[in-house]
């Protein structure tokens, strides 16, 4: 049989049943093991960065990168986002949708990829969506690694007091005003380990500004809104059958650590692996551990193993 043909990382989309439009990317070779990764609230696809991608494939899988709705380039919904006094005592509106409709995406677009069975990675909200599919599409799912994220439940994953204040800050308007907003937000909950490089965030922004298809406050706010839909997903979580590892830092500001502890209580036999001085990021010096503990995983399950060792 041939060699099946590299899969470049270009820009493609899929009209799905429900009206939603994906666009997505894959790297690779179509022959390896597929591995999803599901971005976290706002970020578009070229979030994950060419470094965390590339060591993927090295590590010899297919990689599909996804915009969620309502950013980058994919549908942007067009019901009207939920007010400041709705997402503050988290009341969603009656047309809101939840983090269901979007792991439902996600398993469009594996449909129309002919992907039967895949690795799924998602950080933050991509951990929920990564989360939802495992308990609700378990056929689909080989391996969950879910990335400082949390359950839903209210009395975990809080966010510090600094960060919300930081997160009422008036929506961004222009490129220059959301590049300012994504280095200052970014470098309070980067953790303290790991400072950040204003540079390359600075032109992650740009990049996530100028393929944005919406409007990217609203887009966000609808985001928001479907996590408080979905509430407390621990019961849904006790259904996870995937072998899962789970993975934070002790220096989470946005997601605090102890969302990460339930996920790992929620779900029979979890791995847990916390990093110190990572916060809610992944910066250029944890990508080679972040990828290896994935690739371990996916690769001691398919050997028939559960999870990956600690070394």
């Amino acid at each position: 049989m041939s060699e099946q043909p590299t899969l470049d990382g270009t820009d493609q989309h899929v009209q799905l049943l429900s009206g939603v439009r994906i666009c997505y990317r894959s790297y690779g070779q179509a022959s390896d093991p597929a591995i999803l990764l599901v971005s976290g609230l706002g970020e578009d696809l070229t979030s994950w960065g060419d470094g965390f991608v590339g060591a993927l494939v090295g590590h010899g899988f297919q990689v599909v990168v996804m915009d969620n709705r309502d950013v980058g380039q994919s549908t942007f919904m067009t019901t009207p986002p939920p007010s400041t006094w709705r997402q503050a005592l988290a009341v969603p509106r009656e047309d809101a949708y939840s983090l269901a409709d979007m792991a439902q995406d996600c398993v469009g677009v594996l449909d129309h990829l002919g992907i039967a069975q895949v690795h799924l990675a998602g950080r933050s909200m991509g951990g929920m969506i990564a989360q939802t599919i495992a308990a609700k599409h378990p056929s689909r799912v080989r391996s969950l690694t879910s990335m400082y994220s949390t359950t839903g439940a209210k009395k975990v994953g809080r966010p510090a007091l600094s960060t919300m204040v930081l997160l009422l800050a008036a929506s961004p308007r222009s490129r220059t005003a959301a590049v300012r907003a994504h280095l200052r937000i970014t470098a309070h909950v980067a953790g303290r380990g790991y400072p950040i490089d204003d540079t390359q965030e600075a032109a992650t922004a740009a990049r996530g500004w100028d393929r944005c298809a919406g409007d990217q406050a609203a887009g966000v706010a609808r985001q928001i809104q479907a996590i408080q839909r979905s509430g407390d997903r621990t019961a849904q979580l006790h259904r996870i059958t995937a072998p899962t590892l789970v993975i934070n830092g002790d220096r989470d500001l946005l997601v605090a650590p102890s969302g990460g502890a339930a996920t790992v209580a929620a779900i029979a036999a979890a791995q847990h692996v916390v990093i110190p001085g990572m916060g809610h990021h992944i910066p250029d010096a944890l990508v080679a551990p972040i990828t290896r503990y994935i690739a371990q995983h996916a690769e001691r399950v398919g050997a028939g193993g559960t999870h990956v060792g600690l070394s």
